[in-house]
């Protein structure tokens, strides 16, 4: 199919500039791709949840955290003289259990454990 212009009496053909104005058109549309989907991450488990919770209780309480294995759940740290260790171990049924344990020289913190299980239900929304 062809075009016609009449202009001043000149016959001009357009399809030339039909076919520019196409390409450009068609090169527009394919530049747009469109967005990707967005990728959701599945939500931490149970485990997960416990052990950030745990370490975060840890730091609330200033203990610094010697070692932490989370293979066999257990972080290890000191504050002052009193040794702390935390152990999350998942139970048969499939819920955590969770233990604060401290030892050191008596009198010196007798609550800490105490206070470090308040820390980790304070993280875990409890």
């Amino acid at each position: 199919m062809q075009l016609i212009a009449f202009d001043s009496g000149r016959q001009e053909t357009l399809a030339p500039v039909c076919r520019a104005i196409l390409l450009c058109f068609l090169t527009f549309l394919s530049s747009c791709a469109p967005e990707p989907p967005p990728v959701y991450a599945p939500p931490p488990s149970a485990f997960d949840r416990a052990w950030s919770a745990a370490l975060g209780a840890a730091r609330d309480e200033g203990i610094q955290v010697i070692s932490d294995d989370r293979g066999s759940g257990v972080i290890k740290g000191i504050k002052g003289e009193q040794e702390v260790t935390i152990n999350i171990r998942t139970q048969a049924d499939g819920n955590l259990r969770v233990e604060f344990g401290q030892r050191g020289p008596k009198g010196e913190d007798p609550g800490l454990a105490g206070r470090l299980s308040r820390a980790y239900d304070r993280r875990m929304g409890r």
